[in-house]
C-alpha cells in the first residue's frame, strides 16, 4: 500500500485519510493476490495484467471504478447500499458507511469474468 501514500495524503481531512487507509488495508487482507498501480491519478487493483477496480477523491466523496460491465451487473445493488452512480463508478460519501460486502462481491465478479482476459481493459 505504500505505493498509495501519496493520493492517501492528498485527501483533505485526516479522517477521509483514514477511511481510504481502511479500505487499502482491506483490500490487502481480502485480495492479497492482486497487484497494486497507479495510472491517471487513481490507485487501481489489477489480476495478471487487467485491470480489476480503482478509486479516486473528490472534495465530498470517493469514487470506485469497476468497469462498465461490473456496473450494470451491481447497479441495483449499488442503488440500495445509497450510493450515487454513473455508468462507469459509484460514488461513496465520506460520511457514509461502505457497503465490504458489496465490494467484495463486485472484486470477486471481475477477477472471476476477467480470469482469461488478456487485456487492461474488457473489449
Amino acid at each position: 500500500m505504500t505505493e498509495f501514500n501519496s493520493f492517501i495524503e492528498s485527501i483533505e481531512k485526516p479522517e477521509d485519510q483514514e477511511t481510504m487507509r481502511d479500505i487499502f488495508n482491506w483490500m490487502d487482507e481480502n485480495f492479497p493476490k492482486l497487484e497494486t498501480t497507479v495510472k491517471w491519478n487513481q490507485p487501481m487493483y489489477t489480476d495478471h495484467g487487467t485491470f480489476i477496480i480503482a478509486f479516486s477523491k473528490a472534495k465530498k466523496h470517493f469514487s470506485v471504478a469497476p468497469e462498465a460491465k461490473t456496473m450494470k451487473q451491481f447497479s441495483e445493488r449499488i442503488e440500495q447500499a445509497g450510493y450515487a452512480q454513473t455508468p462507469n463508478l459509484f460514488k461513496i460519501q465520506w460520511t457514509q458507511e461502505i457497503n465490504f460486502e458489496l465490494l467484495k462481491d463486485i472484486i470477486t465478479y471481475n477477477i472471476e469474468d476477467k480470469k482469461d482476459c488478456s487485456t487492461f481493459w474488457r473489449k
